[in-house]
């Protein structure tokens, strides 16, 4: 949907729309004739939701492709990701409230382990505490690089945000994380000539960083990715006409939901607080963002069992956001992240929409194969979610004469 068309539709009234997403929340099952993560879950309320509601799968980017979190995100929220790209380590520094400005050059980066011969054995460190990373953190700041400032901050378990801050900066470079086991870090490669300088100059922080993290244990090395400058983007508010809060714990999440001007708030780390946040904040925003992130960990941990749980746990905390008494209710994934594969994958999502004007379909369980022939469709695109749960709010006019 083209913004500007939005713009010129939307109409502003007092209906609640809540967007939950658990991520990675699609799965597959272990064994051929088994059942998928959410398939196992037993979720009565989740379940009837679906039976009173509209289902399908969403396509988060586009057929075959599997997408990272960032994108992800972006499409469920309405932003075409191919349009709207962004790396992440613009969303991590927003996500922690770094004072990223115009020209400097933010990147996500991962502690990881590296063996004897530099090869990496645990592409996140055992996903260290957060505790250590920040200890970590403090060793890396005594990194000097000629000709720019660098700003070095933890952000939760394994990950850190290394930002660069000089003149002609530019953010066009190639990950430096293999994305695999048994392989070296790459070198921060530039993709175009304008980023040949930065490229270099990162290169000098990960020389430094590797002397520094040398005899550490199990964090003895970094990789880098999704170098970026931050953009400007037309807000929630602007588009949708909504005021939009963003209930979300992990920084990446925070930072992506910034970026599309929803407010984001403080609030704890567990479901229940999240769920208390959303209570104490249900009068003042029309649109709210609720993010559980466990359901995608456990996947890329190959937890199968504890994936089933956590969905399992948001089932349970449900009937307190019915209370609410929410007039669209909208509960996906950003994008599957199967135990079995142990990674994020290219899999539909599924996805119901649950209010009083939404049109059921036969769908009576919450699950990938009963979504499948839900109403919605199996392929819908995620960047067409949004205008249907503002729609049924009342929150889009008629086209037209």
């Amino acid at each position: 949907m083209d913004f500007s068309i939005l713009r010129k539709l939307q109409i502003r009234n007092d209906k609640k729309v809540v967007l939950l997403i658990m991520d990675g929340l699609g799965g597959l099952p272990f064994a051929p004739g088994g059942k998928t993560e959410l398939e196992t879950a037993k979720t009565p309320v989740l379940d009837r939701l679906a039976a009173e509601g509209v289902c399908g799968l969403h396509q988060p980017i586009g057929a075959g492709i599997t997408p990272g979190s960032g994108p992800a995100h972006l499409g469920v929220f309405g932003y075409d990701p191919i349009a709207h790209q962004v790396g992440r380590g613009v969303l991590e520094a927003i996500g922690i409230n770094f004072d990223l400005q115009d020209g400097d050059v933010a990147a996500r980066g991962n502690f990881c382990t590296v063996d004897e011969a530099g090869l990496i054995t645990d592409r996140r460190a055992g996903r260290i505490a957060t505790e250590l990373n920040e200890k970590l953190c403090e060793k890396l700041r005594t990194i000097e690089v000629p000709g720019v400032e660098v700003f070095v901050d933890p952000v939760k378990e394994h990950r850190l945000l290394v930002v660069l801050r000089g003149e002609g900066l530019s953010g066009d470079i190639e990950d430096t994380d293999p994305q695999a086991e048994g392989k070296a870090p790459l070198e921060p490669k530039p993709l175009s000539a304008a980023s040949e300088k930065t490229a270099g100059l990162f290169k000098r922080f990960l020389d430094q960083a590797r002397k520094l993290l040398s005899d550490e244990h199990p964090a003895n090395m970094m990789t880098l990715r999704g170098f970026a400058s931050r953009p400007k983007w037309p807000g929630y508010r602007d588009v949708f006409g909504v005021r939009a809060a963003a209930i979300a714990s992990y920084p990446m999440y925070r930072g992506v939901a910034s970026l599309v001007g929803m407010d984001v708030v403080e609030t704890g780390q567990e479901i229940a607080d999240e769920l208390a946040t959303l209570e104490q904040l249900w009068n003042e925003y029309d649109f709210f963002f609720f993010h559980v992130k466990k359901s995608d960990s456990y996947g890329e941990n190959g937890d199968f069992d504890s994936k089933v749980h956590v969905i399992e746990e948001v089932d349970a905390h449900l009937r307190r956001l019915l209370d609410l008494k929410p007039d669209v209710i909208v509960v996906t994934g950003d994008h599957s992240t199967p135990a079995a594969m142990k990674s994020h994958s290219w899999h539909p999502v599924p996805v119901l929409i649950w209010g009083s004007t939404v049109r059921p379909d036969t769908v009576t369980e919450f699950g990938e194969r009963s979504c499948a022939a839900g109403a919605l469709g199996s392929r819908i695109a995620a960047v067409d979610l949004m205008p249907i749960a503002m729609a049924h709010a009342g929150r889009i006019e008629k086209f037209g004469a």
